[in-house]
């Protein structure tokens, strides 16, 4: 991703404080490099020895200790920071900051850094819906900076509401894709299908595919770092799908091409890498199929073809399709890529051990418009899809 990218966060007094441990070793296993600045009464949580053990970083907690060496430490802290995430962000710190206080360490490096800084709240649902904290998150978003909200559920205090700290996946989510050092995709809209679709025999049983939607859902996410407003359309898939982007459930194949077409005239680039059933059962139960002694035969007619529907409609959007191949893989894709008029098609080969459905990594070939045939080598997906956009905005 570029240069090494540096996190400041601040961490301030609550009992959420031990789920910032488990953020900074997120980052940390993501290659950023972490300063942490803890508050007075956030140590009487978490001892500073912890933080500094996962951050591999020294911890500043005092503004007026001996500095380690001849700098002024809020300035140079702030200086540093690609960007600064306070992680929790009590009602305190919020309310310092909006109100322009800088009287300790972290909230004089917050007024001192040009980096973008990022608050996460936890708190009590009380004192988070309260007038005057919320107007503080208010005017500190007018202001620019960002907010993380808090999720629902049950809290420390033992109340319920709005104010537990988010997921800390999301929150490292979030991170990551603010400090995305491609931004190229910024002012596009780009429409992402992903996951398998199902096609229903009876009120119990239906057929589907081996797709898990991981290829799918890393093209979103690639998408949506390098700045683009993603469009994401799930299948039947099980995992849970990306942040940040508008997400739309379409379980059946007719479901798929209805929503499909409803967001397609936006879009500036789609990518369609769900698995969409090609055949459905012929005849549908409305109860159950009992089982009996005899054989059940299916016959199967053939669904709608969305891929070659939007290949035939197309106007301004780049189109790109995928071929999931047991055999034959580039004369198959190369056929695909034709007949139903794609920009782009990403072929793989189904039959690796290593790789494909339900993996996290894909060994691809994309093939171009322009004949171009580009073999890619085994690599995660994310990966895959950074190679694509590659390609597209190469253009």
């Amino acid at each position: 991703m570029g240069c090494k990218k540096n996190i400041a966060i601040g961490v301030t007094g609550g009992i959420a404080v031990y789920k910032a441990l488990d953020v900074i070793s997120k980052l940390k296993k993501k290659d950023f490099d972490v300063d942490v600045i803890m508050t007075e009464s956030a140590a009487k949580f978490v001892t500073p020895l912890s933080f500094q053990t996962l951050s591999q970083n020294i911890v500043s907690c005092d503004m007026f200790v001996e500095p380690k060496a001849w700098e002024i430490q809020h300035i140079s802290l702030a200086k540093k920071a690609d960007l600064m995430l306070v992680v929790p962000a009590t009602a305190n710190i919020i309310g310092k900051v909006a109100n322009g206080i800088a009287d300790d360490l972290l909230s004089t490096t917050i007024m001192a850094t040009n980096a973008q800084v990022v608050f996460a709240p936890a708190m009590n649902t009380n004192m988070f819906n309260n007038a005057i904290v919320q107007d503080n998150i208010e005017k500190l978003k007018k202001l620019g900076y960002k907010f993380i909200n808090p999720s629902s559920g049950r809290l420390a205090c033992g109340d319920y509401g709005t104010g537990k700290l988010e997921d800390t996946d999301v929150i490292v989510e979030v991170v990551q894709s603010m400090l995305y050092d491609k931004k190229d995709l910024k002012g596009k809209k780009v429409l992402v299908t992903a996951g398998p679709t199902i096609a229903s025999l009876d009120p119990v049983r239906y057929i589907t595919n081996r797709s898990s939607g991981k290829m799918g859902y890393a093209i979103a996410e690639e998408a949506r770092d390098r700045g683009a407003e993603v469009t994401l359309i799930c299948g039947n898939t099980y995992i849970k799908p990306p942040i940040g982007m508008k997400t739309i459930y379409a379980k059946t194949n007719e479901d798929m091409l209805n929503v499909v077409l409803d967001n397609f005239d936006k879009q500036d680039i789609v990518v369609k890498a769900a698995a969409v059933a090609d055949y459905k059962p012929k005849t549908y139960s409305n109860r159950k199929i009992k089982k009996s002694e005899n054989d059940f035969n299916l016959v199967l007619t053939k669904d709608n073809d969305i891929l070659k529907k939007l290949g035939s409609v197309k106007t301004k959007q780049i189109l790109v399709g995928f071929a999931a191949e047991s055999n034959d893989l580039i004369e198959n894709a190369a056929k695909k890529l034709e007949v139903k008029n794609l920009d782009f098609i990403v072929a793989n080969d189904i039959t690796a051990a290593d790789s494909g459905f339900a993996s996290d990594d894909n060994k691809t070939t994309i093939l171009c418009r322009d004949g171009r045939v580009i073999p890619m080598k085994k690599m995660p997906k994310r990966q895959v899809a950074r190679e694509l956009f590659d390609l597209i905005n190469m253009r």
